[in-house]
């Protein structure tokens, strides 16, 4: 059954024009939406939109949802020192005590906060040393249930051992093999050896896929690569063909020099940025210089779920670069652009989110990516369709049972905590 948004401004992405009408919303995966003046057909289900600004459903470029149960966990055994005991310290420790009942809550707990936040769309990049095999079926199912669309990938690295480094080649090509949509996952160059790297090279040219990675987010990645393989981590991706498998996505890349930076530039790469991730970490700041505009994505990193917040972000980091509200407006809408281009089997046309944005100056085609910096916020969110069908409406989602399903992520939180307390940091590889 239709939908039929009435009375809505709507934002076009195509032709990036803001103009009052209605909207039909087809279901299904084949669904669209169209801005109409004719009336509702016959059994359309007719929702009033009052008015309210509408926009296509968001796309996180990059997160982490098996950290969603790490909200208030235990604190470290020790205070991090740096980027490097941050990781040993706090993220492989919790992901090493993750298992699929773990993994599942974490995935129903992130897909909540996205919904809430007008996102209908996640790229993922997934970790659960002890708990590889079914991880990804896991978290698409749960994602599936809530209704976001997804392309996620599995986190290959060294840093745990062999046995689960070919576990999890082997995750990523039952996924792939599956046709749902997907990566080729790896850690940051520092934890993957050579042999691993050329696996996960094969395995995205066999998939006709692209790698999802960490790049240089911090400078032990650039001294390890060098120490180790005598080259920069950019100049080391490239010799091994991960920068010329389309849809690649390079998280981060803070620590470039001119060259790499270069190199990025001249493949068909994307790189996305992760502001407030790289600030709570205090790894430095990103930088847009000699990447292509266009090829910019925005993510966050596993940090929280609102890309709202994360354009903002951008936007205000960018300024030493003289970003404009347009340029930052313009990464946040490179994300769907991105999927469109590389996953065509999650790149829906009936995911809308409608706010409640009663701007007190003038809203226009013209101004919109001003309004969006400095007005549009995650609370106004009143509406979410996924899919063609609505999903979350007025802060109650529909799609599952939103109390029993929290309160099940809690217990797992519990679990999650409950192991932390016994963990132990395990070295870099």
């Amino acid at each position: 059954m239709s939908l039929y948004l009435r009375d809505v401004v709507f934002w076009d992405r195509p032709t990036g024009e803001l103009r009052p009408g209605n909207l039909r919303i087809e279901p299904g995966a084949d669904g669209a939406m169209q801005l109409t003046d004719a009336p509702p057909a016959a059994g359309a289900t007719v929702i009033d939109g009052r008015g309210h600004l509408a926009l296509e459903g968001l796309t996180c470029g990059h997160h982490h949802i098996y950290s969603a149960l790490a909200r208030g966990m235990p604190a470290p055994p020790r205070t991090p020192k740096n980027f490097a005991e941050i990781l040993e310290l706090v993220w492989w420790r919790l992901d090493r005590c993750l298992d699929l009942d773990m993994v599942r809550a974490s995935a129903l707990a992130a897909a909540m906060d996205c919904l809430r936040c007008g996102v209908t769309r996640v790229i993922d990049h997934h970790a659960s040393p002890g708990a590889v095999a079914g991880s990804l079926g896991a978290i698409a199912d749960a994602f599936d249930a809530v209704g976001l669309g997804h392309v996620l990938c599995y986190e290959l690295s060294d840093r745990d051992g062999g046995e689960v480094a070919a576990a999890s080649l082997a995750e990523t090509d039952a996924h792939l093999a599956s046709g749902r949509p997907g990566l080729v996952g790896l850690h940051a160059s520092f934890t993957v050896g050579d042999a691993l790297l050329r696996a996960a090279v094969d395995l995205a040219r066999r998939h006709g896929t692209g790698l999802h990675l960490h790049v240089a987010e911090d400078r032990v990645d650039q001294d390890r690569c060098l120490a180790d393989h005598g080259c920069r981590v950019v100049e080391r991706l490239h010799a091994a063909g991960v920068l010329d498998q389309p849809g690649t996505i390079l998280a981060h890349c803070l620590h470039l020099n001119d060259h790499e930076r270069r190199l990025v530039a001249d493949s068909p790469a994307w790189v996305v940025q992760n502001t407030e991730s790289n600030q709570n970490n205090a790894v430095g700041e990103f930088s847009a210089r000699d990447f292509v505009a266009d090829r910019i994505l925005v993510g966050t990193d596993g940090l929280h779920s609102d890309m709202l917040r994360s354009a903002r972000a951008a936007y205000l980091t960018g300024q030493a670069e003289g970003l404009s509200p347009a340029g930052a407006w313009q990464r946040l809408w490179n994300n769907p652009r991105y999927v469109e281009a590389h996953h065509r089997a999650a790149a829906r046309r009936n995911d809308v989110v409608l706010l409640d944005y009663a701007p007190p100056t003038p809203l226009s085609t013209e101004n919109l990516a001003a309004h969006a910096m400095f007005g549009l916020d995650a609370r106004q969110v009143r509406l979410v369709i996924a899919g063609g069908r609505v999903v979350l409406q007025d802060g109650v989602i529909s799609s599952i049972d939103q109390a029993a399903t929290l309160d099940a992520c809690r217990e797992q939180a519990r679990r999650l905590w409950r192991a932390l307390a016994t963990a132990s940091p395990k070295g870099q590889p």
